[in-house]
């Protein structure tokens, strides 16, 4: 950073282990607290060796001490921004809790975000992860973003093709914008169908709803029943410390889709429309023997295979070693990749 005063928005020397839901050990050089525009663009002209945008936390990896700048998005707010016949369009802060924001929805009469219900994390991250739960992509119901270019020291308006979302991916991993914090999300709008229509065809979801005797689930009945889920299945980052689902579920070709059904006719996949297979990766985990078994202070949760849970005291190379031992795990066994959910950092 240059040899001058720091705003009063920024700290030196900050340990990060309780901003991460994996709660690894690292401190960084500089954390700017961000909540408004006006702060971003005291920093744009300001160099660090790396700079890095920190939201919930939720899905980063800390490998050691970061030597640059963090900023860690808090601008609030949430309103709706307007409506037409169709639908209502919904405005929100990037640090607003992305949890918290579906329920508010719900709670106003908006439906349309209900399964992506206790997702970790918040607003400002969903879009570039393209978060996604039970049928639904954040991609789905994406309006446009706000965000700061940070090169340019001036806001710009993504509209949703702009935005390049596809499985797990957006423009801002594609040009790797989510690892230098050339371009900042500072708030999200969403598209909110009036002609709403519930999403209930995954097996789990659909299997909550029919324990719960509800044919006809309003938005709020799915909600509950997609947090009932993920609450049996996930464990709290506050009691068991986790980076949430740790790997992508692959998707692969229809050919390597129909021998992996002939070679495991109970494999659990979805067909996409380009007619390419979305493969469990938990099903893969677990059939490979990491399902509740350990590396040292890390292991793979017993209850729900996909998740990565620090036992306590581990460091990012921990994570990263058990990682790495699944994934060729589940090369050897069924020949298919695994990619990591998170940044490392």
């Amino acid at each position: 950073m240059p040899a001058r005063a720091l705003p009063d928005f920024v700290t030196a020397d900050v340990d990060l282990a309780g901003r991460t839901t994996l709660a690894l050990p690292g401190r960084a050089a500089y954390l700017a607290a961000i909540r408004s525009c006006r702060q971003l663009a005291q920093l744009a002209g300001w160099q660090a060796t790396r700079r890095f945008v920190l939201g919930g936390g939720s899905n980063v990896v800390l490998s050691g001490d970061f030597d640059g700048l963090l900023l860690q998005m808090a601008i609030a707010g949430r309103e709706l921004a307007g409506e037409d016949a169709e639908a209502w369009y919904v405005r929100a802060g990037a640090g607003e809790n992305w949890h918290q924001l579906v329920l508010w929805t719900l709670a106003n009469g908006w439906p349309g975000l209900e399964n992506l219900a206790l997702i970790p994390g918040t607003v400002g991250a969903a879009p570039i992860q393209n978060i996604g739960a039970y049928g639904l992509e954040l991609g789905d119901r994406l309006q446009s973003l706000e965000v700061f270019d940070m090169d340019r020291g001036r806001p710009l308006q993504l509209d949703r093709p702009a935005c390049r979302l596809a499985y797990r991916d957006s423009v801002f991993k594609q040009q790797g914008w989510h690892l230098d914090a050339r371009r900042v999300v500072t708030s999200v709008t969403f598209r909110l169908p009036k002609n709403w229509r519930p999403l209930t065809g995954y097996a789990d979801l659909a299997a909550e709803l029919e324990r719960r005797q509800l044919a006809r689930p309003d938005a709020r009945q799915i909600a509950d029943a997609v947090i009932a889920v993920r609450s049996r299945k996930l464990p709290d980052p506050a009691v068991v410390p986790n980076a949430g689902s740790f790997f992508q579920n692959p998707v692969v070709s229809a050919e390597i889709g129909e021998r992996l059904r002939r070679q495991c006719p109970d494999l659990p996949c979805h067909v996409q429309p380009d007619g390419r297979l979305k493969i469990a990766a938990g099903w893969l985990i677990e059939q490979a023997g990491w399902k509740g078994r350990d590396l040292g202070r890390v292991g793979m949760y017993e209850k729900q295979a996909l998740v990565l849970v620090n036992r306590g005291s581990a460091l990012g190379s921990e994570v990263m070693a058990l990682a790495q031992a699944v994934q060729d795990a589940v090369r050897r066994r069924f020949a298919v990749e695994l990619t990591p959910e998170p940044v490392v950092l």
